[in-house]
């Protein structure tokens, strides 16, 4: 058994080496530690991991837990998974251990290629964790966890977003373990209380005029009729009536026009009326003389 351990305790030296991570050897140790502690907790080949991607993976885990930074890519190679498949066994693995994904910015930064922005998320996170706080009741501000990958990584792409960088959110969210609709809900959150960090003009709402901004009840416009003192898709009849009436009302003003114009000049509507009559009668008198001849 104990020859066993040390030679998977080996075999993490060797993946270390080829990631560049030999030099620190608290963090192998580390790695073997947490490789241990999944031997003992459940069989990861059930999961579709094998050996070297698990060792692969603990020393990741390692990295992380102790910020140091990780080239994921080329421990996605070196594993020989797709960078999907390995980034769910990732999320599985720590998940049966128990240890929570503690992402670290400058991490981050060297795996998106966003170096410069460091910095500023790091600010973003602090004042955000700052003005949360503020926001917060006195009696809940000890049960708030910033812990969670989800604030960095979300901080992370409205700093890269906010720089004009091009990050892949879908994969920002697979390495921080996160879902879509919480990823979407701290960014939201993020972006309200430190608009002054990661905003967009174009983005900035009024928080005291939300609900009586134009521009939010675009996309619901049967609301923004309401809103109006208009109609919603309930009233259409009683629309198309009122249409139907300001119709006629305007066919009447019309024929009232037409009437009174005939009344102040009455001899040039009898004239005509005669004329028309007269032609009338002497087109029907050549028909006759042309079939009497």
């Amino acid at each position: 058994m104990g020859l066993a351990a040390g030679n998977k305790d080996m075999d993490i030296s060797d993946i270390a080496k080829k990631l560049d991570l030999a030099n620190s050897k608290l963090l192998v140790r580390k790695a073997a530690e947490i490789r241990r502690l999944c031997d003992a907790q459940f069989d990861s080949s059930i999961i579709g991991v094998g050996e070297i991607c698990k060792a692969v993976i603990c020393l990741e885990i390692a990295a992380s837990r102790m910020q140091v930074i990780f080239d994921r890519q080329a421990a996605i190679k070196l594993s020989g998974m797709s960078e999907k498949a390995y980034t769910r066994s990732f999320n599985s693995l720590q998940n049966v251990i128990g240890i929570k994904i503690k992402l670290n910015v400058k991490e981050l930064a060297v795996q998106f290629g966003c170096v410069r922005i460091i910095k500023s998320v790091q600010n973003v996170l602090s004042s955000y964790k700052e003005r949360f706080l503020a926001s917060l009741p006195a009696s809940r501000r000890a049960n708030a966890d910033f812990t969670r990958p989800v604030f960095t990584a979300a901080a992370f792409y409205l700093c890269a977003k906010k720089q004009k960088l091009k990050v892949d959110k879908l994969r920002l969210i697979e390495v921080c373990g996160t879902s879509e609709s919480e990823f979407s809900c701290v960014s939201t959150s993020m972006t309200d209380l430190c608009f002054d960090f990661v905003g967009v003009s174009k983005e900035k709402k009024d928080a005291k005029g939300v609900k009586g901004n134009r521009d939010l009840l675009d996309v619901l416009p049967e609301k923004r009729r309401l809103e109006d003192g208009g109609y919603s898709s309930d009233d259409e009849s009683s629309c198309y009536k009122r249409h139907k009436k300001m119709e006629e009302t305007k066919y009447e003003d019309w024929k009232s026009t037409v009437v009174n114009s005939i009344k102040q000049n009455p001899e040039k509507g009898t004239k005509k009326a005669i004329q028309t009559s007269l032609n009338f009668s002497k087109k029907t008198e050549t028909k006759e003389l042309k079939v009497d001849s």
